[in-house]
Formats: structure tokens, C-alpha cells, sequence
């Protein structure tokens, strides 16, 4: 009787231990947008990691600017920046080598890489009206995020009681 019980109680711990690392391992990498002052309030995106785009109002010519991101193993590479007018504050080709600008259906392109590493800031625009383009859905930061945060970019992991439970997610 009483290996019996030992038994039970052993298979319930090891199915508890199991569960426990299934449920508590990183399985999702994430892409992740999160208040520098205050790491809890952030936004998290699975799709974000197969490329993702941040578009804003920019502060001298007034056109709107997206700059297009992919993640590459672990960091984040800028390999596009799009502009609607072409002026005043904007890069000139012979500023940036290496760069190829092209002009496509109005719209100013400027394809370079430039590998930003595990992470970037960005701070929120009261002006700039930041957006979070993902695989065709686009989401204001403002409305997660009051003017003026200072956000940590990064691509993290995430497990599924996170995922299920504990970050706002966009997906």
C-alpha cells in the first residue's frame, strides 16, 4: 500500500514538474515595446519578429516617415526608412553610404542596412504620432503608451502563462 502512494505522489510531482516547465519555458520570441521606467507596462508581438515598421510624422517637413525593421538571430537591422515628401531634414545621398534611394509611385525610398543590436529607444511623440506597423495591422502607440515614455525596443522570449496571462499582446 504504501509503495502504492509513493508511486502516485511520484507520478503527480513529475507530471507537476513537467507541466510547470512547459507552461514556464520560453518557448515565443517576441517582439517588445516597454515603458523604460516602468518595465511592466509594455506591448509584446509574436508577428513582430518576422519584420515590423514604425512610422511617424516628422518633425521638420511634416511628411510621414516609416522606418521598416527585421530581426536577424538577435538583433534588430533598419534596412528601409520610406518618406511622401522628399526636404528639409531629410538624408541626402551623399550622407549616407551605401544607401540606394528610389522614387516609386511618390514615395521616396532608402534602402540600407543598419544593425541596431538587441535593442533601441524610442520615445513616445506628442507630434510624431508613432505607429507600430505589423504584417499589415497598425497600432498607435499613444494609445498604449502616454506622450513622452521612453520605450525600450527589444526582442525578448516569452512563455505561455506570459503569453496566456501576464503581457498585453498585439497578436
Amino acid at each position: 500500500m504504501k509503495i502504492r502512494v509513493r508511486r502516485t505522489l511520484s507520478l503527480i510531482l513529475a507530471f507537476g514538474i513537467l507541466a510547470g516547465g512547459i507552461l514556464c519555458f520560453p518557448w515565443f520570441r517576441i517582439l517588445c515595446f516597454e515603458n523604460v521606467k516602468n518595465p511592466s507596462e509594455r506591448i509584446c508581438s509574436r508577428r513582430g519578429t518576422g519584420g515590423f515598421c514604425i512610422g511617424y510624422t516628422h518633425s521638420v517637413n511634416k511628411g510621414r516617415v516609416h522606418d521598416h525593421y527585421r530581426i536577424d538571430g538577435n538583433s534588430i537591422v533598419l534596412y528601409r526608412t520610406d518618406f511622401v515628401s522628399y526636404g528639409a531634414g531629410m538624408p541626402e545621398p551623399e550622407d549616407a553610404e551605401g544607401a540606394v534611394f528610389t522614387v516609386s509611385d511618390g514615395t521616396y525610398s532608402m534602402d540600407h542596412v543598419r544593425n541596431l543590436g538587441r535593442e533601441f529607444y524610442l520615445a513616445v511623440g506628442v507630434v510624431a504620432d508613432h505607429s507600430l506597423g505589423i504584417a499589415g495591422d497598425e497600432f498607435f502607440l499613444k494609445d498604449f503608451f502616454e506622450p513622452r515614455t521612453r520605450l525600450r525596443v527589444h526582442v525578448g522570449k516569452m512563455n505561455l502563462v506570459q503569453f496566456w496571462f501576464g503581457k498585453k499582446t498585439l497578436d
